[in-house]
């Protein structure tokens, strides 16, 4: 009797179980086919009313609006359908918040990663202004490249060449090479 108790009591636990797996599968099936109709409908009205010429006009810009738009509204109506299959089995807030976290982490990364240059071009550039030891006017020779100061920013100095070429250095590499300067007297 006992082994037809637990066995009983383990499909009790089990269908309930099988019965939200279901449910979160075929909502995401609906999602999906309603994700993907919706798109191919807007993108025909998007196509018609001919909105990437109509951007191109006004903006002057050549971006195709058409597969943004489309593609936006096809992923969030994917998106919502993951959602409400997680709710089904319960598992929403876990997600989200592990989805919101890796968000967050990967905005940080990127902006470490867009800065990583700047940081230290402008600190260079502070010092390369308050330090004056580098003029507009200036002939130097830095690494193998030798030429006339023609401007000195915060972040980068542009160099005209002899042969009348501008290079554009950023103010970082001054700091970590040797630069012979020809001053004129």
């Amino acid at each position: 009797m006992t082994i037809v108790q637990d066995v009983t009591s383990i499909f009790e636990v089990i269908n309930p179980l099988m019965l939200r797996l279901a449910t979160s599968i075929i909502i995401l099936l609906i999602g999906f086919i309603i994700g993907r109709i919706l798109s191919k409908i807007l993108y025909r009205i998007l196509h018609e009313v001919e909105l990437d010429k109509g951007f191109k006009k006004t903006t002057g810009f050549e971006f195709s609006l058409e597969n943004f738009l489309t593609k936006f509204t096809a992923y969030f109506i994917y998106f919502i359908a993951v959602v409400m299959a997680l709710n089904s089995l319960g598992l929403t807030t876990f997600v989200l918040n592990m989805v919101f976290a890796a968000i967050i982490l990967m905005v940080v990364i990127s902006f470490l990663l867009a800065i990583k240059d700047f940081v230290p071009n402008l600190i260079a550039g502070f010092s390369l202004k308050r330090k004056n030891y580098l003029k507009e006017g200036d002939k130097i020779k830095i690494k193998n490249l030798e030429g006339k100061i023609l401007k000195i920013n915060l972040l980068e100095t542009k160099i005209e060449t002899t042969k009348k070429d501008l290079i554009i250095i950023p103010n970082s590499i001054f700091s970590k090479n040797e630069i012979i300067l020809k001053r004129k007297n």
